[in-house]
């Protein structure tokens, strides 16, 4: 290599500090030191402009009053008669030539259903189409301040991107600005900087986190991306628990999983306080940041997914960071349960029996169900320490929850009707649906073991979901109100939705920032 060339690739390259080999994890060598391209800014105004492009939400094939000028609108009624475009949810009909306009999207609400949530989709919807579109943008159409609002925060889902590690013929997307055009500009304005920023920045942080690669987000370095994102935000406490910390305390469960890989585990807890000294709710969340399967090892093919398997510790690191952004009026406690499970050789083996905080004891007989080991010491920890008034679980558990719900709903398991029925309301409000799958007193008699009191699979089949909330619920006093939610078929979307990309969906932050909200803390 030439002298020059080798002098830009020392500059350029992004170098793990390392003070002798054996202190180097990975390569020591960082894919990228760059950032995801800049996302379109948004704000709002009373009046329509009269070039760049034009999103216009429609719940019939009538124009909405008031969205163009006589002209255009004339023009956009021929175009919507030509293509009998009829205004239908999901439906979108994209123009040219029209107006002073670049390009006009009539992206469709339908006019049954959620009327906030039909304008949140049909915003998202348009920002992905528009990703490349190298103009201002403008959403208009009559909106009140809430579905200003919520077109921006749609917009603002529905154009998020991952794009740090491109290198060959980069061109960052256009970050043009976003205006949305509403008569209640102000009131939409402070609901967009009161909450809906907030939230979609939360929703980011998961995805980021989520679809970064696991030689780069690990159990260390998600402590600080989450430090980072969370900065000096106002009344918000961080604590984390490192190996010798557990050690002491005798978490043996999320020890045990980590104890094959060079990465160390770790407990991350952030506590948001915006109530007063009342009783937090806690989420806590499985943090796998890469999934082999330890000993009992996973197939190849598609193993480069278990990246993912910390997903809804991520997620709740984004509602609560979208709770404490917004300085709403609860008090909760995010976890992350972190550890890497490698096959190394100082792994934990099938047989194991490894103890937990409490003293209860656990058979492992599967290393690859894992996650729920991590989060049996988890809840124990919040339990003893933070006297939570509610417990959720988070976790892309199993692959039998796919099978029962796909990728439509999130299975939720509760001995709690008040906090079930909570949760339900939630994901219904919120578009991040769930479906309410059976306990059963036989399945912890299933899961029985005969050298220790509980083993983490049962082997020969059964109902795994179940069989797997109904061992996180093992570790969760019956007086705390307790519900699981498996996230295995909805954190990460194979094809593009109304206001998620292709890739980490972020599931679960705007269902968790919901439920903080709303539900009564007795």
């Amino acid at each position: 290599m030439h002298r020059s060339l080798i002098a830009i690739a020392l500059a350029s390259a992004a170098v793990v500090p390392a003070f002798g080999q054996d202190n180097v994890v990975g390569s020591g060598i960082l894919p990228s030191a760059a950032t995801n391209s800049a996302t379109r800014p948004m704000s709002f105004a009373q009046s329509v402009p009269t070039k760049g492009a034009l999103v216009i939400p429609m719940r019939s094939a009538t124009l909405p009053a008031g969205a163009v000028d006589a002209t255009t609108a004339q023009a956009l009624d021929a175009a919507i008669a030509a293509a009998k475009y009829e205004g239908k949810e999901g439906s979108m009909l994209s123009l040219r030539g029209i107006g002073g306009y670049s390009r006009i999207i009539l992206s469709g609400t339908g006019d049954e259903g959620d009327r906030i949530a039909n304008i949140r989709n049909a915003a998202g919807k348009a920002g992905q189409d528009l990703r490349d579109e190298a103009q201002p943008i403008a959403i208009a159409g009559g909106l009140s301040a809430d579905e200003a609002a919520a077109a921006a925060f749609g917009y603002a889902l529905g154009q998020y991107r991952f794009d740090r590690y491109k290198t060959i013929d980069k061109k960052a997307p256009p970050a043009n600005p976003v205006t949305v055009v509403t008569s209640e500009s102000g009131a939409a304005d402070t609901l967009w900087k009161t909450r809906h920023a907030a939230m979609a920045e939360g929703v980011a942080l998961a995805r980021d986190l989520a679809t970064e690669p696991a030689n780069v987000i690990y159990p260390e370095s998600f402590v600080e991306r989450a430090r980072t994102a969370f900065g000096t935000t106002a009344n918000v406490k961080i604590e984390v628990l490192d190996e010798a910390a557990m050690r002491k305390l005798g978490m043996g469960s999320l020890v045990g999983v980590g104890q094959g890989s060079r990465r160390p585990s770790r407990l991350m807890l952030v506590e948001y306080r915006g109530a007063g000294t009342g009783a937090p709710l806690a989420f806590v969340g499985k943090g796998i940041t890469f999934d082999s399967g330890g000993i009992s090892l996973k197939p190849g093919a598609g193993m480069w997914e278990m990246k993912g398997d910390m997903s809804a510790a991520a997620n709740i690191m984004g509602a609560v960071l979208s709770l404490a952004k917004s300085k709403a009026n609860v008090n909760v406690i995010g976890v992350a349960a972190l550890s890497e499970n490698m096959p190394g050789g100082n792994a934990q083996r099938p047989g194991d029996v490894v103890r937990t905080l409490s003293g209860k004891t656990i058979e492992v007989l599967n290393t690859d169900a894992e996650g729920r080991l991590v989060l049996a010491d988890a809840n124990e920890y919040v339990i003893a320490n933070k006297k939570p008034a509610a417990l959720v679980n988070m976790a892309t558990l199993t692959g039998s929850i796919v099978g029962a719900l796909n990728d439509e709903y999130a299975g939720l398991f509760s001995r709690n009707e008040r906090l079930a029925a909570s949760l339900l309301s939630a994901g219904t409000a919120t578009g991040e649906e769930l479906w309410r799958m059976p306990l059963h007193k036989n399945h912890l008699e299933d899961m029985k073991s005969d050298i220790a009191d509980i083993k983490n699979v049962v082997e020969g089949g059964g109902p795994g979901a179940s069989l797997g909330a109904t061992f996180i619920g093992f570790f969760v006093d019956k007086d705390t109100p307790w519900a699981h939610l498996d996230i295995a078929g909805v954190n990460w979307a194979d094809k593009a939705g109304p206001v998620t990309p292709k890739g980490a969906s972020g599931w679960g932050v705007r269902l968790l920032d919901e439920l903080a909200r709303t539900y009564r803390v007795e």
